[in-house]
């Protein structure tokens, strides 16, 4: 079993999977935004970049699953994104659902090292307010759904990540 895990981490299939799902919820995002009328905050913004980690990671991981250190490249940035992901969903979370008015305070923009939300802002622009709850599913509210998102891509990473770097 530990051994067909391993050989298929470092398939097409697998790094097609992970492309595949990572794409999906950015297009997702983003019919939230503009055919559903829900404005991201900063906090948005931020996993949304999050989930571009994932998606870049696992298109480099795609082009180069053959090749060891390929893999190690696509390995570190998918598991760092998808933890980044998860702690801001959390930190998002809780912006949400705490009581005190102080807490947590949003910023009005991206705080990137280049100017994102000016270059390509109809992905990175900030619109809405973090405490905003405009959307739930199933008792869960947007950041709830990410948090579960990038734990499972989290918990995949730490699943797959020892048999894509120890098995050359």
């Amino acid at each position: 079993m530990f051994d067909r895990l391993a050989s298929f981490s470092r398939t097409t299939t697998a790094w097609g999977l992970l492309f595949l799902s990572a794409l999906t919820f950015e297009v997702v995002a983003l019919y939230f935004q503009y055919a559903m009328g829900l404005e991201p905050c900063v906090m948005c913004i931020y996993q949304r970049t999050a989930m571009l980690g994932v998606l870049i990671a696992a298109f480099v991981g795609l082009c180069g699953n053959k090749n060891y250190f390929v893999r190690l490249i696509a390995t570190a940035g998918w598991g760092i994104s998808a933890i980044w992901g998860w702690l801001l969903a959390r930190e998002h979370l809780d912006m949400q659902t705490t009581t005190d008015p102080f807490a947590f305070t949003c910023a009005f923009e991206p705080s990137f090292p280049v100017p994102l939300h000016e270059w390509v802002p109809s992905f990175f622009a900030v619109t809405g307010s973090c405490s905003n709850i405009d959307w739930s599913f199933a008792g869960l509210s947007m950041p709830g759904w990410m948090e579960v998102i990038f734990a499972i891509y989290a918990i995949s990473f730490l699943i797959f990540a020892p048999m894509i770097i120890f098995k050359k």
